[in-house]
């Protein structure tokens, strides 16, 4: 049979190829169109982070390397590594007691929000007005800092709330914040009791999600209260605890402006953490280099003390 079709087909075969050529140099254009389109969308985003984030990095590094008063550009003197030989010398201020301080300020600061916001939140979880509860305690996050760490301060005093409250237990006053060696913990319980708020929100949403099946299948196993803590609640809120504890950690590590308000540092060097040692070498001593450098510094303990907190978490089986 002789195929009468071939010529014909063959005939059409250049421009079936030109066309499927086409089709896809078209589709090429509409995708590059389009991806045109999506980078003019998002260009004002990417000149705010390159402006106020990129350009900043740049230049504190640069002056991590260098010696500069902060007035004139013109001054800036490179150093190398200098400013960081400095902060990490022996015997230098920053490892002990700024550095110390920082780690054990956030330590402390995790320990008790942590666990009271654990506590708070499975109370809550059964009570009424729940609402109402998580809004009481959730009251000193969207207070001032300022206004926080003034009225501690005067429940501090001599002749404040607290030392009020230990004279009608029988027990003498105690300076807290004029002693070096109770300093630092006044201030911790001060940061913990803010930011406790914040925590009861998180844990209590993953209370919420918890499935009720398995606390009533434990109540029928005859599991007590402790049990199912420990057996159910606590693995179950893993997650949140994961979150609160890597949040909880790095607004310790970072915290500034509560102990500006309430100790400067003080009595000494006892409450001096990192981020205040950084503004007063760039503001009061005019060493932005060594400022700089002690951000760099505080940012590789932050970035290590999250990812070891990330791995403990993984370790333990919880997949963050």
């Amino acid at each position: 049979m002789v195929n009468t079709l071939a010529p014909e087909t063959t005939r059409r075969a250049p421009h079936s190829r030109r066309a499927a050529v086409g089709a896809v140099d078209g589709r090429g254009r509409a995708r590059r169109r389009q991806t045109v389109v999506a980078y003019l969308f998002l260009a004002p985003a990417l000149l705010f982070f390159a402006v106020f984030l990129i350009l900043p990095l740049g230049f504190a590094l640069l002056l991590s390397l260098s010696h500069w008063t902060g007035f004139d550009l013109g001054d800036i003197d490179p150093v190398g590594l200098d400013n960081f030989t400095g902060l990490l010398a022996d015997g230098s201020t920053f490892l002990t007691p700024v550095l110390t301080n920082t780690l054990l300020f956030a330590l402390g600061t995790v320990a008790l929000a942590l666990a009271g916001s654990v506590l708070v939140a499975t109370c809550i979880d059964k009570l009424r007005f729940q609402g109402l509860w998580r809004t009481l305690y959730f009251l000193p996050i969207v207070t001032t800092v300022v206004a926080v760490g003034n009225v501690w301060k005067y429940m501090y005093e001599p002749g404040g709330l607290v030392n009020g409250v230990l004279n009608a237990l029988g027990l003498g006053s105690v300076a807290f914040l004029q002693d070096p060696d109770t300093a630092l913990p006044a201030v911790v319980v001060v940061q913990a009791w803010a930011s406790v708020g914040s925590a009861i929100l998180v844990l209590t949403a993953g209370l919420k999600s918890i499935p009720g099946s398995y606390y009533e299948a434990a109540a029928l196993d005859g599991a007590g209260p402790g049990t199912v803590f420990r057996r159910i609640t606590l693995p179950l809120l893993r997650p949140s605890l994961l979150f609160v504890c890597v949040t909880q950690f790095l607004t310790g590590l970072q915290s500034f402006a509560l102990i500006i308000v309430m100790t400067k540092g003080g009595p000494g060097d006892a409450t001096n953490v990192a981020a205040l040692e950084m503004y007063r070498q760039a503001f009061s001593h005019g060493d932005w280099g060594t400022a700089s450098a002690a951000a760099f510094v505080l940012f590789a303990v932050v970035l290590a003390v999250t990812l070891a907190q990330l791995w403990f978490f993984r370790r333990t089986g919880e997949d963050a």
